[in-house]
């Protein structure tokens, strides 16, 4: 008897020796979010534009799935800019406020940035992030995607994420 107890003692020792717990493929999949988690660390002025925009309480609300989303970005987004052409009063405006860097009088906050959010919301996957960086239908597909690594990613992870991308000569045809 005591030496089936001994067996079973270095059984267990060996096997608590050996086993290493590996992260399950969907713990992997997650992405770490950095910064403001409720805020996707957008300027308050976008955001608050955002949150407050028709399109979005209404139009992007109705979207609950990634794939309605990236639907949605390939048939409505044609520009990345904060804020919709001539929708921002910058007269007599003056330096960082004068519209030069998209902070200021705000105006109507674009389709794309809406969209950044929505993605946000959505709670991405690197499955899903990945998804979105190699799309070939749409460059504002894959402008987002990075977009999305730029505001939400750790500083010390976007290396990594875009040095694939950097000497990417692949040229690529897209519609207009």
């Amino acid at each position: 008897m005591q030496m089936y107890v001994d067996t079973m003692e270095n059984q267990n020792q060996n096997n608590d020796e050996e086993y290493t717990p590996k992260p399950s493929s969907k713990q992997s999949n997650v992405l770490q979010l950095w910064g403001n988690e409720r805020t996707m660390n957008l300027n308050p002025l976008i955001l608050t534009n955002i949150q407050s925009s028709h399109y979005f309480k209404v139009n992007l609300y109705e979207l609950k799935t990634y794939h309605e989303v990236v639907d949605e970005i390939y048939y409505k987004v044609t520009h990345l800019e904060p804020w919709e052409k001539g929708s921002r009063r910058t007269s007599g405006q003056t330096g960082m406020c004068g519209g030069v860097r998209g902070v200021g009088a705000g105006g109507i906050v674009s389709t794309a940035y809406c969209l950044l959010y929505k993605l946000f919301t959505l709670k991405l996957t690197r499955k899903q992030l990945n998804g979105l960086i190699t799309h070939c239908d749409s460059p504002y597909i894959r402008a987002l995607g990075f977009m999305y690594i730029r505001y939400v990613l750790p500083p010390a992870q976007l290396l990594d994420w875009y040095e694939p991308y950097l000497d990417d000569e692949e040229v690529r045809t897209y519609r207009n």
